[in-house]
């Protein structure tokens, strides 16, 4: 579809569509660039005021991708008229208000349409310094990969749609859903990142494949490091799944090489999609160990989960 569409041709379009970036970037001058994405989804969670702090923390997450830092933003809504109570809407804004005021973000306004079916993000707008621009598209051989959050809120939503989660671990799932990006992003410029994209709806293997296919790599993931939200392996088990995750792994079958030691409960999880995912940094091994320091006290989990080694057949290893 995308590639029927003009690339633009304005000099000062830094990033557009032609890759698989995480957000738009433009060029205002030598010191400063504006980076632009916008965000919107269905509810993933019974309470209105928890779904507006999810859907925008999700959409904050690709400025912080970018190594941006988001600065305003603007409310997308879809609302049933007459049919929802309207203090609903007033729950759900109020949610991704109270997100926005945490990462620093100031809501000018918006745009709501009657819609039969409730939808909620944000359009976001940020800074970036031009030759500080993180993109997708630049891990290298050797670099290693380090995930800031815990993978399995596809599966997990799922489970309470059906009303098969425990309220402990729904809890642990909108605490990960809610979790800003923002100091992930902060430690992560402070160690010279080569490339990053934050894990959504593709999953963890279907971002890596797009790092790896942007960079010219292979990524091998280790499966048996990459951190998962408690009961997301009982999710997967109790069949639990995901159409997306079915649908990106059907999309990979040619790019992607499952060592036959991987079990098929974590193959399943590899693709998993994520709601407001953490972030994958690919990063020199040497400064690898510093940055998890810098990590821990406001993502625990952030492990290594894998490596770029030179071009193999395929895009992605899971071993």
């Amino acid at each position: 579809m995308l590639s029927k569409l003009p690339l633009p041709s304005d000099p000062n379009v830094l990033v557009g569509h032609s890759g698989s970036d995480d957000a738009g970037v433009y060029r205002l001058s030598d010191d400063a660039a504006l980076v632009v994405t916008v965000d919107f989804f269905t509810p993933i969670v019974d309470d209105a005021y928890d779904y507006g702090r999810v859907a925008a923390t999700n959409s904050l997450s690709d400025v912080y991708a970018m190594g941006g830092r988001p600065l305003i933003a603007l409310n997308i809504a879809g609302f049933p008229e007459n049919k929802i109570p309207p203090e609903v809407l007033g729950e759900i804004i109020r949610g991704g208000s109270d997100v926005a005021r945490d990462a620093g973000v100031s809501i000018l306004g918006g745009h709501t349409v009657n819609d039969p079916e409730v939808k909620y993000g944000l359009a976001v707008v940020g800074v970036v310094h031009p030759l500080r621009i993180v993109r997708n598209a630049g891990a290298r051989v050797g670099d290693v990969l380090i995930l800031t959050k815990s993978i399995g809120t596809g599966v997990l939503a799922t489970a309470l749609k059906q009303r098969a989660l425990t309220p402990e671990k729904s809890k642990l799932l909108v605490e990960s859903m809610t979790q800003l990006n923002r100091y992930a992003a902060e430690a992560m410029l402070a160690h010279d990142p080569h490339a990053c994209t934050d894990i959504t709806g593709f999953g963890l293997a279907g971002h890596a494949n797009e790092m790896a296919e942007g960079s010219g790599v292979t990524i091998v993931l280790r499966s048996a490091s990459v951190p998962l939200l408690d009961g997301a392996r009982t999710a997967v088990e109790k069949g639990y799944l995901t159409g997306g995750g079915n649908a990106t792994r059907r999309y990979m079958q040619d790019k992607v090489r499952i060592a036959p030691a991987v079990d098929e409960t974590t193959a399943t999880l590899m693709f998993d999609p994520q709601t407001s995912g953490g972030l994958l940094i690919a990063v020199a091994r040497e400064q690898a160990g510093a940055l998890l320091a810098e990590l821990a006290a406001n993502h625990p989990r952030a492990a290594i989960v894998g490596e770029c080694v030179a071009r193999q057949e395929t895009a992605i290893v899971i071993e």
